[in-house]
């Protein structure tokens, strides 16, 4: 007696380094692992589908498949698929990416291979420079002089917190990819047209009244998205290295306040979140106290 072995088809992936730090990774999917996908999903929207002449749920799958959407049949397919393939891209690849990718369909035929190119990212290395040197040395050369007295008057707590922030942006080289940057302005638009659409306003009535276009307003938007991101990152490694310590206190009055405005929040995800925000706060007081 022979024995035969079944070749199992598997999801393939490549990656490619973008300039601008953004990372490709294309996806082959067999049609057999397509075909496999459709079929679980139809039988899943089966007990929810409404079929004409058939009570919910006993409909036959084929008539189930006919009145599903083809865009909402792909998307929760590909959600069969799509999570599995990224985790064994990850590990072959060895990629520590920072966020979910964005993916696109680049080829779906029937009959062969689909192809899903995903856009990720991962966090960029920070090179802080000699930024206590740099801090320190602008602090000095910024006191304010008072004329008839010898003595520089101290700068106001938040002029020392904005020159501190200025000075580690200039001295810090660090290349923000591409997608961390369009997902920041992408929130800031969105959080700005729901502050409009609160107010009753238009976003060209808004855009002229500040006198600025589209154009302008997204290219302040990168700017300002791509200076956040590096301070998050530089004042994340400044905590690490510094080793600075967070109050326990501290976190649990945070946690408290977050879980008010978010009772459906995963608990660990949160605090895992807001001990990140803590560092970074004490990272910037410690760099504060150096001006």
């Amino acid at each position: 007696m022979t024995e035969q072995k079944v070749k199992v088809e598997k999801v393939t992936s490549v990656i490619a380094r973008e300039d601008d730090g953004n990372i490709q990774i294309t996806f082959t999917i067999p049609f057999a692992l397509i075909q496999k996908a459709q079929a679980e999903t139809v039988e899943e929207m089966a007990k929810d589908t409404e079929v004409p002449g058939f009570r919910r749920g006993k409909a036959p799958l084929d008539k189930v498949r006919e009145k599903i959407p083809a865009n909402t049949l792909l998307e929760h397919s590909l959600g069969h698929i799509l999570p599995l393939a990224l985790s064994d891209a990850v590990k072959e690849h060895n990629l520590k990416i920072a966020i979910y990718p964005r993916f696109e369909l680049v080829s779906a035929k029937d009959g062969e291979p689909w192809q899903i190119r995903g856009i990720t990212c991962e966090l960029p290395e920070v090179d802080l420079g000699d930024y206590k040197k740099a801090i320190q040395g602008v602090a000095a050369a910024s006191s304010i002089v008072v004329p008839g007295k010898e003595n520089k008057k101290e700068l106001a707590p938040e002029e020392k917190e904005q020159l501190v922030i200025k000075t580690l942006l200039e001295t810090i080289k660090i290349k923000v990819p591409k997608i961390l940057i369009e997902e920041e302005v992408a929130g800031r638009l969105s959080s700005l047209l729901a502050r409009l659409e609160k107010l009753g306003l238009a976003l060209e009535s808004y855009l002229t009244s500040v006198g600025k276009n589209p154009d302008s307003l997204k290219a302040e938007y990168e700017t300002q998205a791509r200076d956040s991101i590096a301070l998050d990152l530089a004042l994340s490694k400044i905590a690490e290295e510094e080793n600075l310590k967070i109050n326990e206190k501290d976190i649990e009055g945070a946690l408290k306040v977050a879980q008010d405005s978010n009772p459906n929040e995963n608990p660990e995800d949160r605090k895992r979140l807001l001990t990140s925000i803590l560092k970074r706060r004490e990272a910037l007081s410690f760099l504060t106290k150096l001006a």
